[in-house]
């Protein structure tokens, strides 16, 4: 094996590996390291619900084989009402998804290292230019790419991550069998992705339904131990606890049982993202906050960020007398920020107002939705303001307050 490439990557999840895959293409000498052992890839990994949208199966031409289901529909349900959108999607079977991507990048040329436990970067004059890994074995690139996750052992060592603690999402997914897709009390989701707002069952947070097919689905849970977790949380109770209470107080869930095996649980972080880049390194996927904010799709968001690092990475290293200079690798940045998460403050605006509001308002808000166009959900979801104060009530003036409250106390 080769010590020297023209990027190492750290992370073989969707970021890392569509990276590696689009350098490779490229012509260049491209190594991604992996923490977990090849034959049980993804085992640890395998934390994603793996909802996606046919825009990201098209970009990255993701093969049919590695879908459960797919769906038509979004459905929103809140306590008490429930708004479906006509919305065509995908659910990936994560762990085959992720074992194609890696056989892909290896199919385009790059090297994938398993059993790789990247530890901390290798630095000259203050720049990275390798990765230690396994204990002292060290490797090196022209470009480090930190793909790890939040973990982020590069990124945090260089300086670059700023995930906060308090700005972390927990969730945890079972996939079941026997579950009353189309029960008379709720709306049908067969071939549907549901998502419920109710603090309930997810304080500070959302459930989920994803039809699989048949009378299977992936059913999951996450929230941020926020104001609203703290005002609803119920004492005692962890993440598992607030799953089997919904279990157990639903009824679309009288006959239904755990698949062997099939559990999933993951963390993202739900913020603005500091820097993403310095000389020689950028930083992708989870590693910063790259994950849709108010819904929680992370795949095609990671994907993207893997692919302006690679586009970063060409253009920085095709001139005759390459530069990878902080500078130059601020390509990277602009990308990110246009193409990645356009509008990333305004969404995390939404994000914050929808997990502050009560149950009461998340029953209004599918009224609303029922009584406006289509597109309005898909406008707050971009950023969209106007759309965003289409939906805004003068009962929401408290609400407001209180945000501004807590976002000036957090600058102080």
């Amino acid at each position: 094996m080769s010590d020297r490439f023209d990027v190492v990557i750290a992370g073989a999840g969707p970021a890392g590996a569509q990276c590696a895959r689009d350098l490779a293409q490229r012509g260049y000498d491209v190594v991604l390291l992996e923490l977990e052992s090849e034959d049980e890839f993804p085992r640890q990994s395998n934390k994603s619900t793996a909802g996606t949208f046919p825009s990201m199966m098209a970009s990255f031409g993701v093969p049919d084989d590695v879908v459960m289901n797919y769906t038509d529909d979004v459905v929103l349900e809140s306590p008490n009402h429930h708004y479906v959108q006509n919305q065509p999607g995908a659910v990936l079977e994560f762990a085959e998804f992720k074992q194609w991507l890696v056989a892909d990048a290896r199919k385009k040329g790059a090297e994938v290292w398993f059993d790789a436990r990247v530890s901390r970067p290798i630095t000259e004059d203050d720049k990275p230019v390798g990765v230690r890994y396994n204990g002292e074995e060290e490797v090196y690139g022209d470009i480090v790419v930190d793909a790890t996750g939040p973990a982020a052992p590069l990124a945090k060592d260089l300086g670059v991550s700023d995930l906060e603690r308090k700005k972390q999402a927990i969730g945890v997914e079972y996939e079941m069998a026997g579950i009353e897709i189309d029960h008379p009390e709720y709306a049908d989701l067969t071939d549907s992705m549901m998502l419920r707002l109710d603090h309930d069952l997810a304080p500070g947070g959302y459930s989920w339904i994803f039809h699989t097919g048949g009378d299977e689905a992936k059913v999951g849970l996450c929230y941020i131990q926020n104001d609203s977790h703290r005002k609803h949380g119920k004492e005692g109770m962890s993440i598992d606890d607030y799953l089997q209470y919904w279990l157990d107080t639903d009824p679309r869930f009288e006959n239904a049982e755990r698949l062997e095996g099939k559990v999933h649980r993951g963390s993202a972080h739900i913020q603005t993202p500091g820097e993403l880049s310095t000389d020689n390194f950028m930083a992708i996927g989870d590693t910063v906050p790259t994950i849709d904010p108010l819904w929680g799709e992370g795949i095609h968001k990671g994907m993207q960020s893997g692919r302006a690092a690679a586009t970063t990475a060409d253009r920085c290293l095709t001139p005759e007398d390459p530069d990878t200079s902080a500078s130059a690798m601020a390509v990277y940045n602009k990308l990110w920020h246009s193409e990645v998460a356009p509008r990333m403050r305004e969404r995390l605006l939404m994000t914050e107002l929808l997990y502050l509001a009560p149950n009461s308002r998340y029953d209004k808000l599918m009224t609303d939705l029922n009584a406006t166009e289509e597109e309005t959900l898909a406008k707050v979801n971009a950023g969209n303001l106007g759309a965003m104060r289409n939906l805004l009530r003068l009962s929401d003036v408290p609400l407001l307050a209180k945000f501004a409250r807590e976002r000036f106390s957090d600058s102080r």
